[in-house]
């Protein structure tokens, strides 16, 4: 009988990437011949391994014992990273050796765990160490330069896009020659929610996939719905429900060999398919949706999308009092300052839920007692300043805004400085500082964010710091002018090509230091070819025109410079006279008393005839006596009175 240990090395010799089962089984029989052949049982792992039968391996190698534990950490890792064990993944690839670990599959291997844990700064610097060397003699440039491309992808969504070169972030004409790069080309445009560029080029990752002559017909089919669902999201986005309908009868979910690409074709089928329909059977069947485990798992940041669909669900079935409840516990929870941003969105829910989806004053006095529980929630924050300003009432949002920085400013934790100094945050109180006319105060927000922003090795937004060096160099202020040259200095020794931060640059040091700032000369455009097209003459005859100044928004009358128009005279009324009128007759002198007081009245009737008698004139006078009172306190008249007849008394 052969040696199974010599039939092995001369079937290794020979074998092709069909040949594992026959490779596993002659190193079974090796391994039985001899337990203590590290090679046979090496070549075991790696067998199992290429059938994908990981779980498997990852058991060869403990039964193996130390020696080949510390031979096969290459495997053990992939074994690892393969199962979902991200951590323990790296834990054994740092028990590597230094050799080991320099080599370029360990690299590759690093970059893959990275990826996956959603460490994508990392992956990507590895990935494009990679990408620098000369990679001709291993075949996988291909696959590193399509890894490349997935990492910044990935960084763009999660909102550290400013991280990446800016000859990284646009795709480049190598990008669209194969239909991989192209695809993770488009989702960084997704990312960057550069909507209609990322339709171009995934119609362009369609095209090159079905013209590839290199897949067989099912890999084809298996290549394309990644794409096709892909595209379905970017169609809903941009508003063509009927053309994301049509894609969608091209997918058939169980065809979808990955199950974290199935779930998200699920959620695009529920999601088209809910826009008319009945909210109780759209979440019946997202109940319905395929289960991941493992390593088969969405991104946080697909999480993050697919739980606010949920509530959304939620929302519409009025089930306001258990999304509150849910979106409360969460957000409590998070007691990590950095988290404050992450669970932005749940604080929106929480505010709709407890609003009953209300808008106005009555819904502001359900959520401002809430503010006062969770004074670092900033998706409820905004959204109280948002119902403000949808009842133009911009005041009270800037109170509320101004009193949240301020609750910030208090805590000397970075993170939560981070967050007083959020690009959002900053632009939302620009904003409403420049709705009221509040030019200065808007100004001298842009300029603490940029002085906090410079300090830091890097800034999550270069365009909030381009619009605090544009404002600051607006100012008279000497030392305003400072601040915006070493914004722009901070924005010029960035990678990239940024003509702005070079014209903002020139402009801040040109009339004070005219040796720093002329290497950076050639990137700007000259004067001459500025003004070549222009009419001198033509604009000094049309004149200056000024824009308008903003006014602030207040009930309050402005003083002005102009003088007060002289009041109109008032005209005279026409003297108006009686009807019956006599030009040299005697006006009756009584005519302005009242008629009973007049000489000439007469009432009517009895009691008037008597009231007539005893009148002054014509009429009894009567006797009148004066009686002293009591204490010299005066004297008073009373009517005198008169001896009257006793009437008699009636008999009983």
């Amino acid at each position: 009988m052969s040696d199974p240990a010599a039939t092995l090395a001369s079937l290794l010799r020979a074998s092709t990437i069909q040949d594992h089962d026959e490779v596993l089984k002659l190193a079974n029989a090796a391994i039985k011949a001899s337990k203590t052949d590290i090679d046979a049982q090496h070549t075991r792992v790696i067998a199992l391994l290429k059938l994908d039968r990981f779980d498997d391996a990852l058991r060869a190698i403990a039964e193996g014992g130390h020696a080949l534990e510390s031979k096969c950490i290459l495997e053990k890792a992939y074994a690892l990273y393969k199962t979902g064990h991200l951590q323990d993944a790296r834990d054994t690839a740092e028990k590597a050796t230094s050799a080991q670990a320099d080599s370029r599959p360990f690299r590759h291997l690093r970059a893959q765990i990275a990826y996956r844990a959603e460490s994508f700064a990392d992956a990507a610097s590895l990935y494009r160490g990679l990408a620098s060397e000369k990679a001709g003699l291993h075949g996988d440039e291909n696959d590193i330069k399509i890894n490349l491309l997935a990492a910044n992808a990935q960084l763009e969504w999660a909102g550290f896009g400013h991280r990446i070169d800016e000859s990284e972030r646009q795709a480049s004409r190598a990008d669209l020659e194969s239909f991989e790069t192209a695809y993770n080309a488009a989702c960084a445009h997704i990312a960057r929610a550069e909507l209609t560029k990322a339709s171009i080029i995934l119609k362009r990752a369609r095209d090159l996939c079905e013209a590839s002559e290199d897949l067989s017909p099912e890999e084809k089919k298996a290549e394309l719905l990644p794409i096709i669902v892909q595209h379905i999201y970017v169609l809903s986005q941009l508003g063509k429900d009927s053309e994301a309908a049509a894609l969608q009868k091209l997918v058939v979910q169980s065809e979808i060999p990955e199950a974290p690409t199935r779930v998200v074709a699920q959620n695009n089928q529920i999601a088209l398919a809910g826009i008319e329909g009945n909210p109780y059977l759209t979440q019946r069947v997202s109940e319905l949706a395929s289960k991941l485990s493992g390593n088969d798992k969405l991104f946080e940041h697909q999480q993050s999308v697919l739980m606010r669909n949920k509530y959304a669900l939620d929302l519409q079935m009025q089930k306001f009092q258990g999304a509150d409840s849910s979106t409360n516990k969460q957000i409590l929870a998070a007691s990590t300052p950095t988290a404050l941003l992450d669970v932005a969105p749940l604080g929106v829910i929480s505010a709709a839920a407890r609003t009953e989806m209300g808008k106005g004053k009555a819904a502001i006095r359900k959520i401002l007692p809430v503010l006062e529980k969770r004074p670092y929630d900033v998706g409820l924050l905004l959204t109280i300043i948002q119902l403000y300003i949808q009842m133009r009432n911009p005041g009270p949002a800037l109170t509320l805004l101004e009193i949240f920085l301020k609750n910030l400013e208090t805590v000397t934790t970075t993170d939560y400085t981070d967050v007083r100094f959020s690009p959002g945050l900053v632009a939302a109180a620009v904003a409403l500082y420049r709705l009221q006319g509040r030019q200065n105060s808007a100004r001298t927000e842009l300029a603490k964010a940029s002085a906090y922003w410079r300090l830091k090795p890097e800034c999550p937004s270069t365009s909030l710091l381009r619009e605090a060096g544009i404002a600051l160099l607006r100012s008279p202020n000497p030392e305003d002018m400072a601040a915006a040259g070493a914004t722009f200095e901070k924005l010029v020794a960035q990678p990239g090509q940024d003509i702005t931060a070079a014209a903002g640059f020139v402009a801040s040091f040109a009339t004070r230091d005219y040796t720093k700032v002329e290497p950076y000369l050639q990137k700007l455009a000259p004067v001459e070819r500025l003004t070549a097209g222009a009419d001198v003459q033509a604009l000094i005859n049309a004149g200056i025109c000024s824009a308008a100044a903003l006014t602030p928004t207040t009930k309050k009358r402005l003083p002005t410079d102009e003088p007060e128009k002289e009041k109109a005279a008032k005209r005279r009324r026409k003297k108006r006279l009686p009807k019956d009128y006599e030009e040299g007759k005697q006006p009756d002198p009584e005519r302005w008393l009242p008629l009973r007081d007049r000489s000439t009245y007469r009432p009517k009737g009895k009691k008037g005839k008597k009231r007539a008698q005893e009148a002054t004139q014509g009429g009894v006078v009567k006797e009148e006596e004066t009686l002293e009172l009591v204490g010299g306190a005066g004297a008073v008249k009373v009517e005198k009175a008169t001896g009257g007849k006793k009437k008699k008394k009636g008999k009983k």
